[in-house]
């Protein structure tokens, strides 16, 4: 292999500088920062959507077993206001039925009640005062 000696003179040749490459670099790294941080940003939705799924599904279970359950209470409740359960009930805890001497109709109450005439009998009425 032939070389020029150390102290030989080639100070004339020079390097071209490629002052375009420099520009092509940077904006090859900003496209693929802008495409790496899509591909971030899609994934953070991907990631977000599937959650919001499992989580719509998890309420969607839920909310069927909660009205499962208020079927079930209604039916209990339903149940419970039968006229047979209710007068069991009531004599469990020492009610008897009425008598009908004990029977007011709501005539007699009307009759014995005095009769008591409003404050005013319009709001004009009551403004002019």
């Amino acid at each position: 292999m032939k070389r020029l000696p150390p102290n030989g003179i080639n100070n004339a040749i020079h390097r071209e500088r490629d002052t375009s490459a420099l520009a092509r670099l940077l904006t090859l790294l900003l496209c693929g920062l802008v495409l790496a941080g899509g591909f971030v940003f899609a994934a953070g939705r991907h990631f977000t959507a599937v959650h919001y799924g499992y989580q719509s599904e998890q309420l969607r279970r839920e909310r069927a077993r909660l009205l499962d359950q208020q079927a079930v209470l209604l039916l209990a409740r339903e149940q419970a206001a039968t006229p047979s359960r209710l007068e069991a009930a009531a004599r469990e805890i020492g009610m008897q039925p009425a008598l009908a001497a004990q029977i007011i109709s709501a005539q007699k109450v009307e009759r014995s009640l005095p009769h008591v005439s409003p404050a005013f009998v319009s709001a004009s009425v009551a403004m002019r005062r």
